[in-house]
């Protein structure tokens, strides 16, 4: 079976694999790495009802500009991304799993709106399953190199510093906030 282009994953784990072994009954690891495999696919084609399909009710997520996000937010949050990200791309790789976790390496290509900078982010995705679902999900990049991709000589000079990565935050909040408010659910 050939992966899509958006994902290339590149196995490290002996103990998962991308095609079945035969005789080997499919286990927790390769539907959790197809939860993930499912979950970026539809990333990849704006879908937030196809992502959040993929999520537990009690969903968390956390990242460096949403550090703790319930639920509720988790799908206000992708449905925003993928709507305003009109020239998004991405690509996922390593993904791999076992029963309890999983974790894949994604690249997001995109016009920041912000600024109308052109954005590479390179992010390190962790998870977490319940009920063969994704309970937490943690994704982890550099904010400073995301600052200064999409804020040009302000983000690289001033990105580092935490009253700056505060501000960031708080404006993120507040852009999640009036498009939960706005958007019908």
């Amino acid at each position: 079976m050939s992966r899509p282009s958006y994902c290339r994953t590149r196995w490290r784990s002996s103990s998962v694999s991308d095609k079945p072994v035969e005789g080997r009954a499919r286990g927790a690891s390769a539907d959790h790495v197809a939860l993930i495999e499912r979950f970026y696919a539809a990333f990849a084609r704006r879908d937030a009802a196809g992502m959040l399909a993929c999520y537990h009710p009690q969903v968390t997520f956390s990242d460096p500009v949403f550090p703790a996000l319930d639920a509720k937010r988790v799908a206000a949050m992708w449905t925003m991304l993928c709507s305003r990200g009109q020239d998004l791309t991405l690509v996922a790789s390593d993904i791999a799993a076992d029963a309890q976790g999983g974790r894949a390496h994604w690249v997001a290509d995109y016009t920041f709106s912000g600024s109308g900078r052109h954005v590479t982010n390179r992010i390190n995705a962790t998870f977490q399953f319940r009920d063969a679902l994704i309970v937490r999900h943690v994704d982890r990049f550099s904010l400073w190199r995301w600052a200064a991709m999409a804020l040009g000589a302000k983000g690289t000079l001033l990105g580092w510093l935490p009253p700056v990565r505060a501000a960031i935050r708080t404006q993120a909040a507040r852009a999640l906030d009036a498009y939960a408010v706005g958007s019908p659910r």
